[in-house]
């Protein structure tokens, strides 16, 4: 039976990935900041709560990383963990570059002293590219990233390809592009969208206040994606992969969706107001999912007008998927 650790289980992705390996046989460990006082909701909106060996660990301490890591004892180890809003980076930085580029040091200086084959998957970000110009991204195109979390990702990817080129650790970048699910925090936009609209359409009265409308990006369907985290620490060897749909839409096509799901006309309730506008923001991102289809054969088959209904049954109150 193989062993995983995915630091930051509670998150929309660790728990989707904790349900994929769990389905595989796997066992599973998994981390949270203070898993006493964690709600641990994801897991238990999967089924699968008591499935998984819950560990505190503070990924910015790397005596707590050494100690998760051994304790757990994994063959694979999905470093998910550390701050993921890319807005409130404007407001944090710090805690975004510490629990991002420093907790993967960590974890990556941690296996190294360890001294075992366990393979790590990193979670990068399409972030790390900022803008790219009305092109799709591959895993060549330079990073000029746009955000604190941006420059975190940019740094902690760095740190990944040294310690595989450096120290010869199978460790992987994840380049994933936007992915949605039911489990997305309410702080997210989309989630935002569609919770408002879903009330919207139930008789409140109220309207969506939005930042930038025409923002592009590439959106897919969570549950897909973890499959290509797995995927990767199943090559032959380590390398590093653009994860996306390959389709883009400016926001304004996704808010105009969710509502129209719903039988509404969304420009009926929706405004955009500059106070939201984010310091810099990325007008245009894309990725081409080209080198994972070929190497991993992955490719996502849930695209936008697929991805939104399944967002809004589940905020109505159905079985998350």
């Amino acid at each position: 039976m193989k062993r995983a650790l995915i630091c930051g289980v509670s998150g929309q992705d660790g728990a989707y990935l904790a349900r994929l390996l769990l389905g595989k046989g796997y066992q599973v460990w998994g981390t949270s900041r203070d898993v006493q006082v964690a709600g641990l909701d994801n897991l238990k909106a999967l089924g699968i709560l008591g499935r998984v060996t819950p560990l505190s660990m503070a990924q910015t301490d790397f005596r707590s990383v050494l100690n998760s890591l051994i304790r757990s004892d994994p063959d694979e180890v999905y470093f998910l963990s550390g701050q993921s809003s890319v807005g409130l980076s404007f407001d944090q930085p710090a805690e975004t570059m510490e629990s991002v580029s420093l907790g993967a040091l960590n974890m990556l200086e941690a296996v190294r002293f360890v001294g075992k084959p366990i393979k790590v998957y990193h979670a990068s970000s399409s972030e790390c590219f900022g803008d790219v110009g009305q092109q799709c991204a591959t895993e060549s195109t330079p990073f000029r990233p746009r955000s604190p979390y941006g420059v975190a990702k940019a740094s902690a990817h760095w740190l990944v390809t040294n310690y595989r080129e450096a120290y010869g650790l199978f460790a992987c970048n994840g380049i994933l592009f936007n992915h949605e699910s039911p489990l997305r925090p309410t702080r997210f936009v989309t989630r935002k969208i569609v919770a408002t609209a879903c009330r919207i359409s139930k008789g409140a009265k109220e309207t969506l206040t939005l930042g930038r409308l025409d923002i592009v990006r590439d959106w897919g369907w969570a549950p897909e994606y973890v499959e290509a985290m797995w995927r990767m620490l199943q090559a032959e060897a380590p390398d590093d992969f653009v994860i996306a749909t390959g389709h883009s839409a400016p926001l304004s096509d996704f808010v105009s969706l969710a509502f129209g799901t719903l039988g509404l006309d969304w420009q009926n309730f929706v405004k955009s107001d500059t106070a939201l506008f984010r310091p810099l923001d990325i007008t245009y991102s894309a990725g081409d999912p080209g080198k994972a289809k070929k190497i991993l054969g992955w490719s996502a088959s849930t695209l936008l007008p697929e991805l939104i209904p399944r967002l809004v049954s589940a905020e109505y109150g159905e079985a998350v998927p």
